[in-house]
């Protein structure tokens, strides 16, 4: 008789406070107490607050537990959560990631444009990372952006690499995109 397959659950956690230390440990020592393993993290600073998001899995029974103890961490430490379960991602062996590179003068819809492209070309962004800056040689406010997508299946990936070259150059934007590769460590 064969066991049926249990599949994995998980649990994301979302949360903002002014220690990122504290609040990075706070989070990973509560997972592993509640017996549940942190499948991954992203912590990123934002002006004096840092925003840790993170992955976790375990039984349905464990991922219960740290749900029910969350609040009163938040509350003792100072920080702020939200959580929602979630399944797997699913695979998607025939999808390409890309990565896009964007630097231009700053303007507060140059993000909404670019996942409005994509959006428009049933492209799925995976991640993104965008930054300002002051020029240190003309003081004006730049951006720049870097956004991982993957291509649906069947993408021509030479004509959607001539649309985003087009569409940057309508909005003025220094751009490329090119395939994802791993980072050597």
């Amino acid at each position: 008789m064969s066991t049926p397959q249990v599949r994995e659950q998980f649990l994301v956690i979302s949360a903002l406070g002014a220690n990122p230390m504290e609040l990075t440990s706070v989070l990973c020592r509560a997972s592993q107490e509640n017996r549940c393993g942190v499948v991954s993290s992203r912590l990123t600073r934002h002006g004096e607050y840092s925003a840790l998001v993170l992955q976790v899995n375990g039984s349905w029974d464990a991922l219960a537990r740290l749900e029910g103890v969350l609040p009163a961490l938040a509350k003792r430490h100072a920080f702020s959560v939200n959580m929602i379960r979630s399944a797997a991602l699913d695979v998607r062996p025939n999808a390409l990631p890309y990565v896009a590179y964007v630097s231009c003068a700053y303007r507060p819809d140059i993000l909404n444009e670019l996942c409005q492209f994509f959006s428009d070309h049933r492209v799925e962004l995976e991640n993104i990372t965008c930054d300002t800056y002051q020029a240190p040689q003309t003081g004006g406010t730049l951006l720049n952006a870097t956004l991982t997508v993957t291509l649906p299946p069947g993408t021509q990936i030479s004509w959607l690499r001539d649309q985003f070259l087009d569409f940057a150059d309508a909005l003025n934007l220094d751009a490329l995109i090119e395939p994802w590769r791993p980072q050597n460590p």
